[in-house]
């Protein structure tokens, strides 16, 4: 089997690497990564209740935490483990800075992503998960988010990160990475800060400008993309809708998405969600809506096609939860893990 197709239940976690916590875990997606690479995931913590029961389910964590991370970082009841942890993960809601969302007009304000959450003013979260890190201090700290992030004026907001996390007593540094380049079937860009402690960053210092010192890390990856071709399989379990089938068979090779034909067509903007992935292709950044479409057969991407293409593995149990919401909202497990693997040879390894 390739490493993007894999079975959890019959996976080899050596756990021998250090120890993780997650944050914003979701359904696991870096958890899975980092077990991966080596790491036990001892707990984590997310708002939505569905999440953390799709978590319990297949993680079985040590510790488990329903709440706000606004709630959780102010605790001062954690166990004494997690103030001994290699590596805080996180990933923090990231909606408010994505080039697909309303980005500016949302800053500041409060919003829920599913029902049973709680109101939350997204763009203040990854700051408390900050001061989580201070006042847990484990050696790394690891925060991914949307490349939004690095454009326009939220480029300010990378900045008060930066300040913040140098206040809490760790050197930052932030890298765009593409899940396509690291063995994963799809095209996902997504920024990962990568933080270490200042009091063990001496012996990997380098001088970077005439201004900065930082630890040496590389963050290279170049590996080849895997066309959808590779992660096909012929098995029908999304349908299309009778309206979009009827629009599939008028696709040109130029479409990318159902919106181009119903345009062309009927002269209507709509559809646009539903975008194609061909065969000769790497299959585009699924989201929690997908509505992925075979180009060369009327359906939507399947289940097993959706794991394999979000490095989830094939025997997941989704509970009540649809798949493509899951994977949507995850950080690819091999995406998590090429960047484990790298923060332990390079730092950990050598602490």
């Amino acid at each position: 089997m390739k490493d993007y197709e894999w079975i959890l239940s019959e996976a080899n976690f050596t756990k021998d690497k250090g120890k993780v916590f997650s944050c914003f875990a979701c359904g696991g997606g870096s958890t899975m990564g980092y077990k991966l690479a080596g790491f036990d995931v001892i707990g984590h913590n997310d708002i939505d209740p569905k999440m953390v029961e799709v978590y319990k389910e297949n993680h079985k964590p040590k510790y488990s935490y329903l709440e706000s991370i606004t709630t959780f970082a102010k605790r001062k009841d954690l166990p004494k483990e997690l103030y001994e942890l290699d590596i805080l993960d996180g990933s923090p809601p990231c909606s408010s800075f994505s080039m697909a969302g309303n980005r500016e007009k949302d800053w500041g304000k409060e919003k829920k992503f599913r029902e049973g959450q709680e109101l939350q003013i997204l763009d203040t979260l990854f700051f408390d998960f900050i001061d989580l890190a201070k006042e847990l201090k484990p050696k790394v700290v690891v925060a991914e988010n949307v490349k939004g992030l690095l454009l326009g004026n939220a480029k300010e907001y990378v900045r008060r990160i930066y300040k913040a996390f140098d206040e809490a007593g760790y050197t930052c540094q932030h890298f765009l990475l593409n899940a396509s380049k690291m063995g994963v079937p799809q095209r996902r860009e997504r920024v990962f800060f990568i933080c270490l402690r200042k009091d063990l960053a001496t012996k990997f210092l380098e001088q970077v400008d005439i201004f900065t010192e930082l630890p040496k890390i590389k963050m290279e990856f170049n590996e080849k993309e895997i066309l959808f071709k590779e992660v096909y399989t012929d098995f029908t379990d999304r349908k299309l809708s009778p309206a979009i089938e009827k629009l599939w068979h008028y696709r040109i090779e130029t479409d990318n998405d159902m919106g181009s034909i119903n345009e062309r067509k009927h002269g209507k903007p709509t559809y646009f969600g539903h975008k194609f992935t061909k065969m000769n292709e790497v299959n585009k950044t699924i989201i929690a809506g997908d509505n992925t479409v075979l180009y060369d057969y009327p359906r939507l991407i399947n289940k097993f096609e959706l794991c394999k293409v979000g490095s989830y593995p094939l025997d997941y149990n989704f509970l009540k939860l649809k798949p493509e919401y899951l994977i949507g909202m995850s950080v690819p497990p091999l995406m998590t893990k090429k960047i484990a693997v790298e923060i332990y040879n390079q730092w950990l390894s050598k602490l």
